[in-house]
């Protein structure tokens, strides 16, 4: 893609929903009125107007920006790879655009999409599969099944996406979405290089862990591919169509989206979003009472699980039809127990803090250690949950932890690490007995 391009056409499932232009440094977004007769806005961000007046600036950057991936180095490595004239959201999307988080799809005004209602991939064998997850982390890798891969997901973690279809492995061709995400393992991470090589079994762990505590989260399997182990993870924004002919795409956005805030801020201690601020945008939810409990529910879990990466750009809505939303399934949950002990590459527990805070009386609490039954319930209040319905989740959560550890160590796989599995069955049973201590 040149310096040239200027405009971006924005499409769902082949529909044009608007027009992203970047001029002097500037974004701006603007739909397209058949759109705004028949559709529905991108982001809560970006709602219809009366006029349908153009958006211009921050909203329309961060809204874009938060579909590529956060980490700088990511995206350095992909411009390098994708031939990208530089790393600016506008130019990086110009070139993997094709496939994104959500139902959009971003493609230059002269690219219209004809194959839409087909299923079109290449197939794949284990060795090119191994072979495209080793380049994933090469600056300058670009082979010939690179050329297809333009595909954009957001997140700090290594990872790739491709499509299962018959059974099999395909890499997406033409306008045919993936349908899995495939995560590498983190490895060693932040300024202590905490030991996050077993991401893969623990970020699954956890998968179980919550949705065995009742909670939706996205399927996941553990997979390996000659030496590569990856984290198979199963797209909810995908599904086949009914005369299963073309897979569709789910329009979704995450709550960096939908408040308008970019991926730098999507820690609330760096100014993202709180538990109210997300709990404000569920009580207008299709299914309100049901989403603010299940978050309120997962904020808990999270703590249990010492899971301290569960940020804004972490929770998500999909957008329904007639202007509704609700809340997705849950993704990317990895706990932090495992790391936190004393030693090389380990972070002491004392200072594990959450991605987001619960409030109590004398303010924001960050640090798993020091947060206490109390908090919650003054953060339930606060919020407009109530106590009496905060103290019946709690009551939930900490009766049913050992049917729920004991459920999840059965299904462990063949050579699974245990002492990780202890551990973070043992960190999860500690912080429990702290809510009825």
């Amino acid at each position: 893609m040149g310096k040239s391009l200027q405009t971006l056409n924005v499409l769902t499932n082949g529909v044009l929903v608007g027009k992203w232009e970047y001029t002097q440094n500037k974004d701006s977004f603007v739909y397209d009125n058949n759109w705004v007769k028949h559709g529905y806005p991108l982001s809560l961000s970006l709602p219809f107007t009366a006029d349908n007046q153009r958006y211009q600036g921050e909203v329309v950057t961060n809204f874009f920006d938060n579909l590529l991936p956060d980490s700088d180095v990511i995206r350095r490595r992909l411009a390098v790879r994708h031939r990208a004239t530089d790393t600016s959201p506008f130019q990086l999307l110009a070139t993997i655009g094709r496939d994104c988080v959500g139902a959009i799809q971003l493609l230059p005004p002269d690219k219209i999409p004809t194959d839409l209602q087909t299923i079109q991939g290449k197939l794949l064998d284990n060795s090119e599969i191994s072979q495209l997850l080793k380049n994933i982390t090469v600056k300058n890798s670009f082979n010939e099944f690179e050329e297809d891969l333009r595909i954009s997901i957001a997140g700090a973690q290594e990872k790739t996406a491709l499509l299962f279809h018959n059974q099999q492995w395909l890499l997406p061709q033409g306008s045919t979405p993936s349908t899995h995400i495939f995560k590498l393992p983190i490895g060693l991470v932040g300024n202590t290089q905490a030991d996050m090589q077993t991401s893969v079994e623990n970020e699954w762990l956890c998968s179980k862990i919550v949705q065995a505590y009742g909670i939706d989260i996205a399927q996941c399997e553990i997979a390996q591919f000659e030496e590569q182990k990856v984290l198979i993870v199963e797209r909810f924004d995908r599904k086949l169509a009914s005369n299963q002919q073309w897979i569709l795409r789910l329009p979704q956005e995450d709550f960096c989206q939908a408040l308008g805030v970019s991926s730098l801020h999507k820690y609330q201690a760096e100014g993202g979003a709180g538990i109210a601020d997300i709990m404000r945008i569920l009580n207008s939810s299709e299914q309100a009472t049901e989403d603010r409990k299940t978050f309120f529910k997962s904020q808990l879990i999270f703590w249990l699980l010492a899971a301290c990466d569960g940020h804004a750009k972490n929770f998500s809505i999909f957008h329904l039809p007639n202007g509704n939303y609700r809340l997705t399934p849950l993704y990317d949950v990895l706990s932090f127990h495992p790391i936190a002990v004393t030693g090389k590459n380990k972070i002491p527990f004392q200072k594990l803090k959450l991605a987001i805070a619960v409030r109590g009386k004398s303010g924001n609490h960050y640090l798993v250690s020091k947060i206490q039954r109390r908090h919650w319930l003054e953060q339930a209040n606060q919020v407009g949950l109530g106590e009496k319905t905060a103290e019946i989740i709690l009551e939930e959560l900490h009766n049913s932890t050992e049917q729920v550890l004991t459920s999840v160590e059965k299904c462990l796989p063949p050579n699974f690490p245990l002492n990780l599995a202890e551990t973070i069955f043992n960190g999860i049973r500690k912080q429990g007995a702290l809510l009825f201590h």
